[in-house]
């Protein structure tokens, strides 16, 4: 059985990419770029590993978070933050989220990342 990632970023760009690059790795990727359709996915899915990105329209990525970890039919889903902020790493783990990304990652950082909360 094929693990399963959520990502959910708002560049559609960023999304292809990582779908593709993912899906080489074995993943079953689930992709969306409207952060308020992220929950409901999440919940539908329940992915092994979510890859959010933080500053997104709408809903941003740290009110994501604290949504999820609020949900107990979800909350204990690893999550990985993306982002560019300079800040981005302290949000992250004050928000809960178990790693953080910064953009412009590298590819193989992103999928060795992505495969520590898989295995």
């Amino acid at each position: 059985m094929n693990r399963k990632i959520v990502i959910c970023d708002d560049d559609l760009d960023i999304v292809e990419m990582l779908e593709i690059v993912l899906e080489d790795s074995n993943l079953e990727v689930i992709t969306e770029t409207d952060s308020r359709k992220v929950i409901e996915l999440i919940s539908d899915n329940h992915p092994d590993v979510i890859l959010l990105d933080l500053w997104m329209p709408v809903i941003t990525g740290d009110q994501v978070v604290k949504q999820i970890r609020s949900d107990s039919s979800i909350a204990n889903i690893p999550i990985l933050i993306m982002s560019a902020a300079q800040d981005g790493h302290q949000i992250a783990q004050e928000v809960g989220a178990n790693g953080f990304i910064s953009k412009p990652f590298d590819i193989d950082q992103l999928i060795e990342r992505v495969q520590e909360f898989i295995t």
